[in-house]
């Protein structure tokens, strides 16, 4: 394609991606606490739930009209960076560290069980995903340089640890970051695959480990969420939380299962803590500074708000997209 198409092309997508962002607007269901929520789990379009720091579960059964608000007791000092709801009666919520926890519930958040305890003060739980309503699996950072996973084959009843194995080495200063519970993802009806960050940021697929070519360098640095649309089409997002305003190398793209990356064209406009796939060629990123949108894969990105969120889902049965971020916010989009 020569140069003058490739223009054509891009001014084409960025004037259509102009005209469908004018339309889109985030609707503010609730905000003014001081709890910072990062899971986040959309059963369908009516059931929502989120969960933060002091130990804050929160859940809507009417579209986020309403919310109902629980702390856990006896975990009180916990974070729960990460959520994973069946309906309004059943979900998953897990603590991140020293010690980690995953606690589920039965009746709508009234009380939990500890279904999953780890002592070991090297602990830190990123991220859970399932590829149905019973098998599934946790992510945490590694320990003695390996990554560390879980697995569920009951709807997260029990858990068991998974062995550690090559395929999962991590570098010095490579690890996770817990900040929207979606750096690892289901990939097919059998495989997931994840992504790091640090000095070094990886892809981890198959029995394959793929350098990204994300901004890394730092701890502070790397890929934060991996959204699938395919077993070809992958678009990660993240860069530095402690700059959140840089559009450096904070996007990356692949078409054909992670064997070559691309950096997209036109990037969100700053560090992304979350992106999530909504169907057909459209995408959503999310974080400290705004949301950007895609409609071309992730390759080129607009900004739709400048409002600041941890994470963004789309309703897992329904078309309905919802965010959660710092003080408590909740948010819907509106498109």
């Amino acid at each position: 394609m020569t140069i003058s198409r490739k223009l054509f092309f891009f001014t084409i997508t960025m004037v259509l991606l102009s005209f469908l962002t004018m339309a889109q607007t985030i609707q503010i269901l609730h905000t003014g606490t001081k709890i910072s929520l990062r899971g986040l789990s959309v059963v369908n379009d009516s059931t929502i739930w989120v969960s933060g720091n002091n130990g804050t579960v929160g859940k809507s059964v009417d579209g986020g009209n309403n919310w109902k608000w629980f702390t856990v007791k006896g975990f009180e000092q916990s974070d729960f960076r990460d959520v994973k709801a069946y309906n309004g009666k059943i979900a998953l919520i897990m603590s991140i560290a020293a010690p980690a926890y995953i606690l589920r519930t039965t009746d709508g958040g009234e009380n939990w069980k500890i279904v999953y305890e780890n002592k070991d003060s090297a602990m830190f739980l990123d991220a859970m995903d399932f590829w149905n309503d019973q098998i599934g699996v946790a992510l945490g950072d590694p320990i003695n340089n390996k990554f560390f996973v879980i697995r569920t084959v009951n709807g997260g009843k029990t858990w068991k640890d998974l062995p550690l194995n090559k395929n999962r080495v991590a570098v010095t200063s490579e690890g996770c970051f817990a900040s929207s519970g979606t750096n690892i993802r289901m990939l097919n009806k059998q495989e997931s695959v994840f992504v790091s960050g640090g000095l070094t940021s990886h892809l981890f697929i198959k029995n394959k480990v793929i350098e990204l070519p994300i901004l890394n360098g730092k701890t502070t640095t790397g890929a934060n969420s991996i959204a699938v649309k395919s077993n070809k089409i992958m678009v990660i997002v993240g860069g530095d939380f402690t700059t959140r305003d840089s559009a450096n190398n904070n996007c990356v793209l692949t078409t054909d299962g992670g064997v070559s990356f691309s950096v997209a064209q036109t990037p969100p406009h700053g560090y992304r803590s979350c992106v999530e796939y909504l169907g057909n060629n459209n995408w959503l990123c999310t974080g400290l500074n705004g949301s950007d949108y895609s409609i071309d894969e992730g390759k080129n990105w607009l900004l739709i708000s400048n409002k600041s969120f941890n994470a963004c889902r789309k309703a897992k049965n329904g078309k309905s997209v919802f965010f959660a971020g710092n003080n408590g916010t909740v948010g819907k989009l509106l498109y």
